[in-house]
Formats: structure tokens, C-alpha cells, sequence
């Protein structure tokens, strides 16, 4: 199979059978053998009784429906876990992303070689002060933290070699930085394409500012496991030896100090009277408690269970 497309959505009705109309024009004209994959991540409207209805009467449709929202990352994990094309493609199911933008995304990583193409919505119909100022602030620390060249982490609009989907992990609210975990996982041929933003025509956005200071938050996440997520104890663990060090080494010179005071028959105070010591005895504190953190997380990443994280409510053919 060419493509696997796939759509996470939440409350999208209106936009659904358009959405797959126009996928299916641009499909049958490339010959492309093709499936799209709706994720239906907990809506309350009538989305998956359209992804159902669609599915009966069109070959290429598959549907998965989660018990609740569990967000976007999810969606698009059991996305990819489902998907058996050579190319994948992500897209947004609110008619913003254009399938027109398929055939060229398909050719990049096809004929071009790329492991991941990123779309860039270089022209957008969003609010300037609400999304396009904070897009343009995140898209920059998201580049100098990463390394990763890309204007647009936020866009839907992907494509991906199939091993790419199949050798990340998307969790927790990471599907911005996708690009950024491909590249950990050594898929460093990373492109992008500027690609049509459309106002959108249905229904509201269902992403608020709120997503910008999770999306930075989520940035330091991300690059806290990229350089220390399999060996925690070279960060904590060098941070707390240096700590306890630097505390008892004044600790040592405070005592020091006093005693040869005491033996010149010098005036001394109690080292308990003396403020350093109160520091130098929190510095070993901390010291201890650091290398403890990095300790518990190396038995951690030895120990941990995987555990299911989202339950699905409902599939049709898959």
C-alpha cells in the first residue's frame, strides 16, 4: 500500500465528509492505493457515526473511537500502530490542511529520500495576537533547543517513512515535537514544505493559549529525555557529588578553621553560630538528594511496566 493517512479528530462532523470527498478526488487521480484512518479521540457529536457510515460504503475507510479524549499524542500512537503504508501522512480533520498537498509530500519522501517531511504554514488565516505571535515565539525556542530546522512544529500536515512511525514514541502531549524524536531515534533526513493553510470553516478551535505553555513546558521534557532520559544519574548524580562536595569541603574548612583557632588560643565562635555552616550543611542536603533522584530514576527505567494508555471504545474494520 502507497499511504496511510491518518486523522485524529475531536468534534468534526461537519467537516468529515467533505474532508473525505476531497481526499478521494486527489487519491483516484495520483492511482495512489491508499487507506484513511479516522482516530475519533472521545467526540460528543455525531463524528463517528459519519466515520462508521463512511466505512460501510468505502473500502479505504477504517475508524478507531477511544472511550474519551485522550489527546492528539494518543490518537495519533494508535495511528500509527494501525498504519500499514509505506508512506504515512498526518492531517488535521477541520478542511485547514489540504489533501492537494499529498502528492508532494508522498513525492518527497519517495523520490527525494527524506525520512520525515513537516509541513509550514507559511501564510496563516489565524488570529495574529492569539496563535501566529505565540506559534512564531514557540517555533523559534522549539529550533534553538532542538536543533531540529523547522518553521512550523505545530503543523498536522506531515509525511513519514514508515519506520519512522513505527520506531518513535509519541506520549504524554509530544506529537508538537515528532520531528525532534525522529531525530533522536537517528532519522536525521528531515524536510519541509510550505503547504496551504485554509481558514477554517467549521465549527472552533480546539486548542486554546493554554497549548503554547504546555508545548514549552513539554519542550524542556523533551529535551531533559534526549539528553539524560536513559541515564538520569549523570545528570543528578553529577550534580549532587558536586553539590555534597562543594558542602563538605566548607564544612571541613569551617571546622578546620576553628580548630586552629583554638589551638593559637584564638576567640571562636560555635561552628553551629557560624551561617556558612548552616549552608554547607544544606548544600550536602541537596547534594544527597540529587544523587538520590538520579539513583531512583535509573531503577525506574530498569523496572518500569508499560501500561495501556488510552482504552478504545469502539474500531470498524482494521
Amino acid at each position: 500500500m502507497d499511504i496511510s493517512l491518518i486523522i485524529p479528530l475531536l468534534n468534526e462532523a461537519e467537516s468529515l465528509p467533505e474532508l473525505h470527498t476531497w481526499i478521494k478526488k486527489v487519491m483516484d487521480q495520483n492511482g495512489y492505493s491508499y487507506e484513511i484512518l479516522f482516530i475519533d479521540d472521545g467526540s460528543k457529536d455525531n463524528s463517528w457515526d459519519i466515520i462508521s457510515a463512511l466505512a460501510e460504503t468505502h473500502q479505504e475507510v477504517k475508524g478507531l473511537r477511544f472511550l474519551k479524549n485522550y489527546g492528539k499524542s494518543q490518537a495519533l500512537h494508535a495511528g500509527f500502530a494501525q498504519a500499514i503504508g509505506e508512506v504515512v501522512i498526518t492531517m488535521d480533520a477541520d478542511l485547514q490542511d489540504s489533501p492537494e498537498e499529498i502528492p508532494g509530500l508522498y513525492q518527497m519522501i519517495t523520490q527525494e529520500n527524506y525520512d520525515l517531511v513537516s509541513g509550514w504554514k507559511k501564510k496563516r488565516y489565524d488570529s495574529v495576537l492569539s496563535k501566529n505571535l505565540p506559534s512564531k515565539l514557540f517555533n523559534w525556542s522549539a529550533r534553538k533547543t532542538s536543533g531540529v530546522k523547522l518553521n512550523d512544529f505545530n503543523c498536522g500536515l506531515k509525511a513519514y517513512k514508515k519506520a519512522v512511525i513505527k520506531d518513535i514514541e509519541v506520549s504524554g502531549e509530544m506529537h508538537r515535537y515528532i520531528p525532534v524524536l525522529a531525530k533522536n531515534a537517528g532519522y536525521d533526513r528531515i524536510g519541509e514544505k510550505v503547504v496551504i493553510h485554509q481558514a477554517r470553516k467549521y465549527g472552533t478551535t480546539k486548542f486554546g493559549m493554554e497549548r503554547f505553555i504546555n508545548g514549552f513546558l513539554d519542550l524542556i521534557t523533551i529535551w531533559f529525555i534526549s539528553k539524560f532520559g536513559k541515564r538520569p544519574m549523570h545528570l543528578f548524580g553529577a550534580l549532587g557529588v558536586m553539590m555534597f562536595f562543594i558542602g563538605f569541603a566548607s564544612a571541613l574548612y569551617i571546622g578546620v578553621k576553628k580548630l586552629i583557632k583554638l589551638y593559637h588560643n584564638e576567640a571562636a565562635i560555635l561552628v553551629t553560630e557560624d551561617p556558612w555552616f548552616y549552608i554547607a550543611l544544606a548544600t550536602m542536603i541537596i547534594g544527597t538528594q540529587f544523587f538520590l533522584a538520579g539513583f531512583l530514576g535509573e531503577i525506574i527505567l530498569r523496572t518500569k511496566n508499560e501500561e495501556k494508555r488510552y482504552k478504545i471504545a469502539a474500531t470498524t474494520k482494521l
